[in-house]
């Protein structure tokens, strides 16, 4: 069988198990919408939420990291304006500002504007400097969230590049989102840890474009990053993956709704 045949064969297998949803694909907004006047163009910011929020996107993707005493803070890079976030407490990060002047959010701060919408919170827990660290920083997360009344699969998912992460979220919270990030396992690999999904750089659908019908059929969801371009949105949608994450979320709503 050829490869289209095959795809369009998965494609039609996963909708007969009902593993594929006919809805348009959901936007998730890479880190807020930070591209944006209202947000100062300062991603993982309070206003980058804000403004993700105010849009009407499905979902806001945005980082963790975990302090020197440890606690969790919103960012993506290990360090903030040269300062180690895991040697430095959050005290001395309160010392520098993002760009758009804010300070560095710590996730009680994200989650409080977090909590004013319906708005998914795309939680990516980043890999620590061991594999020990990174599930501190999953256990913080879990704690924070519980704190905040916001450890509900309908307001939060988990996404990492950490395998051990992903599969100890699996464990403690079966019946949330949970996606690994790296690319490099296939779909029945992921599954048979028992994490539910994948959401994958959208270079590795082109190499595999078969996953998305094979996750499908194994009742896991797809998400794909972080797509900018018109013509990479088409092929995502036409492909069926069922959230695209995005720094230019208002030109995916346009794509979409041309579907």
């Amino acid at each position: 069988m050829n490869p289209f045949k095959q795809h369009i064969f998965l494609l039609l297998a996963a909708f007969l198990l009902g593993g594929l949803s006919l809805q348009a694909q959901k936007i998730c907004a890479h880190r807020g919408y930070w591209k944006c006047e209202e947000a100062g163009n300062t991603q993982n910011s309070i206003a980058s939420l804000r403004a993700a929020q105010q849009n009407g996107f499905w979902g806001s993707e945005f980082d963790v990291h975990l302090t020197a005493d440890d606690i969790v803070v919103v960012n993506h890079d290990p360090s903030l304006n040269g300062i180690s976030i895991r040697k430095n407490t959050y005290k001395r990060l309160l010392r520098t500002r993002l760009s758009n002047g804010e300070p560095i959010p710590s996730l009680a701060d994200y989650l409080r504007q977090g909590a004013q919408s319906s708005c998914m919170l795309v939680l990516e827990i980043k890999p620590q400097k061991t594999v020990h660290r990174t599930l501190a920083l999953a256990k913080a997360c879990v704690e924070e969230l519980r704190t905040f009344q916001l450890l509900d699969s309908t307001r939060v998912m988990f996404i990492s590049f950490s395998f051990e992460a992903c599969r100890w979220i699996a464990e403690q919270l079966p019946g949330f989102g949970n996606q690994y990030l790296e690319g490099d396992k296939d779909p029945e690999t992921v599954h048979a840890a028992g994490i539910g999904g994948i959401d994958y750089h959208y270079t590795v659908f082109h190499r595999h474009p078969d996953w998305v019908a094979r996750a499908h059929a194994l009742g896991m969801d797809v998400n794909a990053w972080t797509v900018d371009s018109k013509s990479e949105m088409e092929y995502l949608r036409d492909l069926g993956v069922d959230v695209i994450t995005t720094n230019r979320p208002l030109l995916l709503r346009e794509v979409l709704e041309k579907q």
